[in-house]
């Protein structure tokens, strides 16, 4: 929860980093700075972005421990009350329509029109805690259940709502300790059925969401099919050269509309690419994750959840969380999701 909203805040740069088309541009700046090192994510240069706020939202709703409708009006309380924190912190537009319709303690009041064009980020950036909630391979339905329905509160768009399936499935992923190479294929291959044969349960929007569902499971297996994931092996394929430049121009092919991480299948596939060329390496992480052309604090939200997950705070500096914005919630939310797993 912590290096969530690390890599939110360096990705973000209070506006200047989020919506910098340039990754190299990004690096340079980096360097000026004194690298990663020196940064020490603190108010008020380095805030946390509406990414954070919702996460948290989400997070601290689960932590409440209820469960079925009274957890989804809980959540939905939670969006509504954190819309009013959101003064420079730049919440996306289907965001802002979605949290508007929701009507907590109303019957079906979690419930939203369905948006065809809500296919953003906002539902992925903000889901990893789901994952920390439901941790377990025998949790999958419920992980997926509660992703879908908080997801669709903003983003009823399968590419949109989807995309929080795949980041609360990668923690889970992480905290089960699986081979990362085999992220992509478990997200095709047991969470998208699982969503589908819900989503037709549920009854609501069944037919919208159907007629627009396959494009988030064709960009990933495209995705699965040029790193050499398709059937799970473990050697990845990448680019001969791979820098800040070339990044910048492959997140813009994974993208739909060229900006990178911009959208529900794109933002975690972007921080599973960072995840699988960075190991261990924080530094490594951020650059791929975090220091990118287009959305990057939301990639970085999702990737550094899942590397805390993985490797802990071993090679992270103290300067770059010491002081983060919101760090007692998200410590004190976090026992919390661990306590609720076990």
């Amino acid at each position: 929860m912590l290096l969530s909203g690390v890599g939110d805040a360096l990705g973000y740069r209070n506006q200047l980093w989020e919506f910098n088309d340039s990754g190299p541009a990004i690096h340079q700046e980096l360097q000026e700075l004194g690298g990663l090192k020196k940064i020490s994510v603190k108010l008020p240069d380095w805030p946390v972005s509406d990414d954070t706020v919702l996460h948290l939202a989400t997070a601290e709703a689960l932590a409440t421990g209820k469960a079925g409708e009274e957890l989804l009006h809980e959540v939905a309380f939670r969006y509504v009350e954190g819309m009013k924190d959101m003064d420079g912190r730049m919440p996306g537009r289907s965001t802002i329509i979605g949290v508007n319709q929701l009507r907590p303690g109303h019957e079906g009041g979690y419930r939203v029109l369905y948006n065809p064009g809500a296919r953003g980020c906002g539902a992925a950036m903000r889901s990893m805690c789901i994952g920390l909630r439901y941790p377990r391979p025998d949790q999958l339905s419920s992980l997926v259940e509660v992703a879908v329905e908080t997801g669709r509160m903003t983003h009823p768009h399968p590419t949109g709502f989807l995309g929080g399936v795949a980041s609360a499935l990668f923690a889970s992923y992480a905290v089960q300790r699986r081979p990362i190479t085999t992220w992509g294929l478990g997200l095709l291959e047991e969470a998208c059925p699982v969503a589908k044969t819900f989503v037709k349960s549920v009854g609501y929007a069944v037919t919208e969401t159907e007629k627009d569902w396959d494009y988030f499971t064709e960009k990933w297996k495209w995705y699965l099919d040029l790193r050499g994931l398709s059937l799970g092996t473990e050697a990845v394929t990448w680019p001969d050269r791979y820098g800040p430049a070339e990044r910048d121009k492959a997140y813009e092919s994974f993208s739909l509309s060229g900006w990178g991480g911009g959208c529900g299948h794109d933002s975690p596939m972007i921080a599973l690419d960072a995840l699988l060329g960075a190991g261990s390496d924080w530094e490594e992480l951020m650059s791929r994750a975090g220091f990118h052309g287009g959305d990057s604090d939301s990639t970085a939200a999702i990737a550094c959840c899942c590397w805390g997950l993985l490797y802990e705070m071993d090679g992270v500096p103290k300067c770059n969380y010491r002081n983060l914005e919101y760090r007692g919630r998200l410590e004190s939310v976090a026992e919390k999701l661990y306590a609720l797993s076990h």
